[in-house]
């Protein structure tokens, strides 16, 4: 019988953290090089065309070419219309009521606190970041301009000069978009389904081998299983191809999804293949590598039917399920066989709004505008007071930095900090005391140039763990050497821009980390227990008969627990840059959180396994009376579940638990259902149900004790 394996995480010394933090954060991955090739492509060309027409304030339309979203061309192209739409809603704002204020010095300096409040309240509300962070950044670059005391005529041509840098940012990196799309068509579907399919088949070839199966494998494969299948069915939702293709290869999306599910729920066992094993799991593979073959040609794959003969769920579980899923895929693919009840309801998604729901209910937003708007204003009061307009990045600073700081931990202000660090004073002041002296043209300057946006988008394209740390190097670098139309070579400029950086970045510090801040060690242990109740909340699934609206509360609740697993593992990271008086007691709370998250990841995935029988999928159907003694069986785990959540809430729980009973039921109805029906055919259909419930319960009680 196969038994779960249970990975035990001990808790690293810093730097070995550090390093393997790096090392995955880093590390390649299918695409990472192409959409880094994009940003720095488009970011030089912004450059060079500012350099080459001496228009100042380039920084801006570089900014805009790393931030807009390159998730597909149709998400581009409508990233790169907001961008201009609100680039000139936020001009027309800045102009009209400047007008109004600009000749009396307290309604100015009142117009100004305003515009910093409604910058940061709606980074906290609006649904769309990339267009809050926009209508911030030209708050930033318009209260400064508006400050010096010049013509207003002065004032509204610099305004429009801004409105131009991003105009010119936003078009090149679109036309960039389109031109790489028009080169490789239909791969942003293709290749990220091919990619899972090849990891499936190293899965494999370990068991074909009869060898352990790699850390690398085992490692990608639960990682491709916990990013699920969102991001592709949103590319196709947002695509423009017809929409026989978009329901077929929604169809294949969700397959190669499930199959991927399974894959990584198998890694949890331990098991010797036997011969016939072995040949079911080179025919499994061989198909497997068919399918993507084909689809990588644009061909359409055969109709696949394996043999049952060979029972092959009697040494491998999960095996038979595997074959069904890839014989339905197949089956997608060449138009014979309707996929309905596997498509999430991709296109009758409703829109996102604009804002949020809770938009003027939820307290949160206003605290969070109100904390952002002092930190901003503090600075423009600071700046102002000492005379001193060459530090007002502070201000744009701010502003820049609302994003990164919802939800704020730490760690992030860590990342801000270094990034200004390495991008202000290593890379840009560094390179104007050794490098730049010694460059006499723009050629020299651009490869500088591409150099520093290499390093700063690669980090860009790592987790919400490290991006921010690329952005604001390129932004501090930047910010030096692309206010004007000519390189910067004067050390005071440089200085005063790098001070402003950090002085926005301490004065965001001091407001959100320690005004009003919360501990990442609390937020860490609240986003657990939100993830052990949605956890609670999956195995009750489904709540309703209409097997659509099943399918899309599975997908929308397996989303939301994948989100809770990343919150943990970021918020456990800022743990170890927290230091207090209870500090040792916040590391043991991470280093248990951190050992118990791997056994609740694979509580999740064989949970998504067990679905597919409750929501009675074509293939996975199960006999009556199992289905009821299944259904009471996932109630008990939904228990257990929330009395965990309880307990490290601190509550009481008063729930008797009797999920060990409920488990003898349910073997006993299928040991009972076995012996009256066919027992061959009904044992096939059983036995891998039967092996992850038992599965699920050990797991699930174990986990009970430790918490």
């Amino acid at each position: 019988m196969a038994t779960l394996a249970q990975n035990v995480s001990e808790s690293p010394l810093p730097l070995t953290w550090f390093w393997e933090f790096l090392k995955e954060e880093l590390a390649p991955y299918p695409g990472r090089a192409g959409t880094v090739a994009r940003m720095v492509i488009a970011a030089t060309l912004v450059m060079i065309i500012c350099m080459t027409f001496r228009i100042p304030r380039a920084f801006q339309g570089a900014v805009y070419a790393l931030m807009i979203s390159r998730e597909n061309l149709r998400a581009t192209l409508q990233s790169a219309g907001t961008m201009l739409l609100v680039t000139g809603v936020a001009a027309a704002y800045i102009l009209i009521s400047a007008r109004f204020v600009i000749s009396f010095p307290v309604l100015h300096f009142l117009w100004i606190i305003v515009s910093f409040f409604a910058a940061f309240y709606a980074f906290s509300t609006m649904t769309n970041y990339s267009a809050a962070a926009i209508f911030s950044f030209m708050i930033a670059l318009g209260v400064p301009l508006w400050d010096r005391h010049v013509s207003a005529e002065t004032n509204v041509e610099d305004t429009l000069r801004v409105v131009l840098v991003s105009s010119i940012g936003v078009v090149v990196t679109a036309a960039v978009e389109l031109a790489f799309a028009r080169m490789k068509p239909g791969d942003d579907i293709v290749l990220p389904i091919a990619e899972r399919l090849a990891t499936v088949e190293s899965l494999l070839a370990c068991y074909i081998e009869d060898r352990p199966v790699d850390h690398a494998t085992e490692k990608k494969i639960t990682r491709l299983g916990m990013l699920g299948t969102s991001r592709l069915r949103r590319i196709l939702r947002r695509s423009d191809y017809s929409p026989h293709y978009r329901a077929q290869m929604s169809g294949v999306v969700a397959l190669v999804g499930g199959l991927v599910d399974v894959a990584a729920t198998l890694t949890q066992f331990r098991f010797e293949p036997s011969s016939t094993d072995q040949r079911q799991l080179r025919n499994l593979a061989a198909t497997i590598a068919s399918i993507r073959t084909d689809l990588m040609n644009r061909r359409i794959p055969v109709s696949i039917q394996f043999n049952s003969n060979d029972q092959p769920w009697r040494g491998i579980p999960l095996l038979l399920e595997m074959e069904k899923i890839v014989t339905l895929i197949s089956q997608v693919v060449a138009g014979s066989k309707t996929m309905d009840e596997y498509l999430p309801p991709s296109d009758d998604v409703p829109r996102s709004k604009f804002v949020v729901p809770d938009a003027l209910t939820n307290p949160e937003h206003l605290k969070f505008a109100l904390k952002g708007c002092l930190a901003a204003s503090l600075c423009y009061i600071i700046y102002n007071a000492i005379a001193w307009p060459g530090i007002s990045t502070a201000v744009t600073t701010c502003l820049l930095t609302g994003l990164s700081t919802i939800g704020s931990s730490r760690q992030k202000g860590i990342l801000r900090i270094a990034g200004a660090l390495i991008g202000g004073f290593l890379i840009g002041m560094g390179s104007q005391v050794f490098i730049l002296p010694y460059l006499d043209s723009i050629t020299g300057f651009t490869i500088l140039f591409i150099l520093v946006t290499v390093f700063s988008s690669w980090f860009m394209t790592s987790s919400p763990r490290l991006s921010y740390f690329g952005l604001q190097a390129a932004l501090a670098f930047y910010l030096i050497n692309l206010q004007d139309f000519a390189a910067q070579t004067s050390l005071s400029i440089a200085r005063d821009r790098v001070l402003g950086i950090l002085l926005g970045l301490f004065m965001m510090w001091l407001v959100f980390d320690h005004l009003w801040g919360s501990r990442a060690a609390v937020e860490m242990k609240e986003t657990f227990v939100s993830g052990l109740r949605s956890l609670a909340q999956l195995e009750r699934e489904p709540l309703t008969a209409e097997k659509r609206v099943a399918i899309q509360r599975a997908y929308s609740l397996r989303e939301t627990i994948n989100t809770y697993f990343d919150q943990v593992r970021a918020l456990a990271d800022g743990v170890l840059f927290e230091f207090g008086p209870s500090r040792q007691q916040d590391l043991a709370l991470r280093d248990r959180i951190r050992r118990w998250q791997p056994q609740l990841r694979t509580l999740f995935l064989i949970r998504v396994a067990l679905l597919k029988y409750r929501l009675r999928l074509s293939g996975f159907d199960l006999p009556e009376p199992v289905e009821l003694a299944q259904q009471e069986f996932d109630e008990e785990l939904a228990k257990v579940l929330d009395g965990m959540a309880d307990r490290m809430a601190g509550k009481v729980s008063q729930r008797k638990d009797n999920l060990e009973h409920s488990f003898e039921r349910l073997e006993q109805t299928i040991r009972s259902c076995c012996s009256e029906g066919p027992q061959k055919l009904l044992t096939a259909e059983v036995q891998t149900f039967l092996a992850l419930s038992r599965n699920i319960e050990s797991l699930t009680m174990t986990l009970n004790k430790e918490i």
